[in-house]
């Protein structure tokens, strides 16, 4: 019996662009029914569409918006919180507590919102898997990089922790942490800077959307017994947050 005959659901968030999308492709061809969710609706209604998925407005710093999204959901096998995002890089000295408070309800509480929201539905799938998308910048620091750090860090503890509170429940968690991915995060870091955006990639080769996505797919078909339970990658060219083929 396929994963599609079987009527598994698979929940990615952030999916209007980038690691989302690609993941909701690969899961789609891995055969689930896929649910995205993201605040640009046009792009995730064309995604849908794409997919054979189904789209729905979802806000992860709006506990109402993640309410009337869970509420839609009857199954859920597979959650990927992917939704987050860096704002700035400025030094602690000058910190923008705006862009902070963005940071951290958006991959901290964000998370914690839809985990939370969809965990009964996890278990009683008989084989849940929770993948969240975090960040090498969970496991280092970086000049100018406290806000980003800091969530990325905190994202990870909720996501470890809830690994031993879950022990015993029919439920898997993996822990994804990038390196540089070229995808819109530092557009959105550098406020539509695309020329700022576009340094950041500059003299190297970085990973793209679809290299995550083949591991989020490959993570979601281990057997139920095979707990993945951090996967760090990075381009060749890249060492860690400070450290890459130009700064060497």
């Amino acid at each position: 019996m396929t994963t599609q005959d079987s009527g598994k659901v698979a929940v990615v968030t952030g999916a209007s662009s980038g690691i989302g999308a690609a993941t909701a492709r690969a899961l789609a061809a891995d055969g689930y029914q896929v649910v995205i969710g993201a605040r640009r609706t046009d792009r995730i209604d064309d995604l849908a569409t794409e997919i054979g998925g189904r789209a729905m407005y979802l806000d992860v710093t709006d506990p109402a918006s993640v309410e009337r999204f869970a509420a839609t959901v009857d199954r859920v096998d597979v959650l990927v919180n992917n939704a987050g995002g860096a704002k700035g890089l400025a030094p602690v000295s000058e910190a923008d507590l705006d862009d902070w408070r963005w940071m951290w309800e958006t991959n901290v509480v964000g998370t914690l919102r839809m985990t939370k929201a969809l965990l009964p539905a996890l278990i009683a799938s008989g084989d849940g898997l929770i993948v969240t998308v975090t960040s090498i910048a969970a496991l280092d620091v970086y000049d100018g990089g406290a806000g980003y750090t800091s969530a990325k860090h905190a994202q990870s503890v909720l996501h470890r922790t809830l690994r031993g509170e879950l022990v015993g429940e029919p439920v898997r968690l993996t822990e994804v942490c990038p390196g540089m991915v070229e995808t819109e995060f530092s557009l959105v870091r550098f406020d539509g800077d695309a020329e700022r955006a576009d340094k950041v990639y500059e003299g190297l080769t970085p990973l793209v959307a679809e290299d995550i996505a083949d591991i989020i797919s490959f993570a979601a078909s281990r057997p139920a017994h095979v707990n993945l339970d951090r996967i760090v990658v990075k381009p060749r060219d890249q060492v860690d947050a400070r450290r890459n083929i130009r700064t060497r």
